[in-house]
């Protein structure tokens, strides 16, 4: 019985995890929202992010997790970006982890009464980035996910599997 049990758990668990790594989320399409999220820590987020505020596919941007002690102009700089588009349609949020870019976001949002958002992450990232961000807002605004595409290795795969089951898992006991 326990036997049968764990092998049910495995082939669930390895299931789960085949489904992880083969339907990583794909970039979206052109399709204008009110304002864009960027959460940091991967590379070319906040490029895609710029080129979706450039390309005028939404009007505002907040770019969550920046080190409190970067500037604006640095970031316009390094990005190659008119530090006017920073004054004006550019914010910068100090989250610390994806629990609280998706708390950050949801109350930059609310504060504007925007109904459609995209958030840019990477791809292997999307799926919690997006649950986080999701239970955070007001029911009704629309999220459009648009992955950053990468090559994670086996091991960033299996550990954010893994934090997205905890994190699930977790807010069902209100977590």
């Amino acid at each position: 019985m326990i036997r049968r049990l764990l092998a049910t758990l495995m082939i669930v668990w390895l299931t789960g995890f085949v489904w992880f790594v083969v339907m990583l989320p794909r970039p979206a399409d052109d399709s204008r929202t009110d304002a864009v999220i960027v959460l940091t820590g991967g590379a070319g987020r906040i490029e895609r992010g710029l080129a979706v505020l450039t390309a005028g596919q939404a009007r505002r941007m907040l770019i969550s997790g920046v080190d409190p002690l970067v500037r604006p102009r640095e970031l316009a700089g390094r990005y190659g970006v008119p530090a006017r588009l920073f004054a004006c349609c550019i914010d910068l949020g100090d989250a610390v982890d994806t629990r609280s870019n998706g708390e950050e976001a949801a109350d930059w949002i609310r504060a504007r009464r925007y109904r459609s958002v995209r958030l840019v992450t990477t791809d292997w990232h999307m799926r919690r980035a997006g649950f986080e961000l999701e239970r955070q807002l007001p029911a009704g605004t629309t999220v459009l996910r648009d992955a950053v595409r990468s090559d994670p290795d086996l091991g960033m795969l299996l550990t954010e599997y893994h934090k997205y089951l905890l994190r699930r898992g977790a807010a069902l006991f209100g977590i």
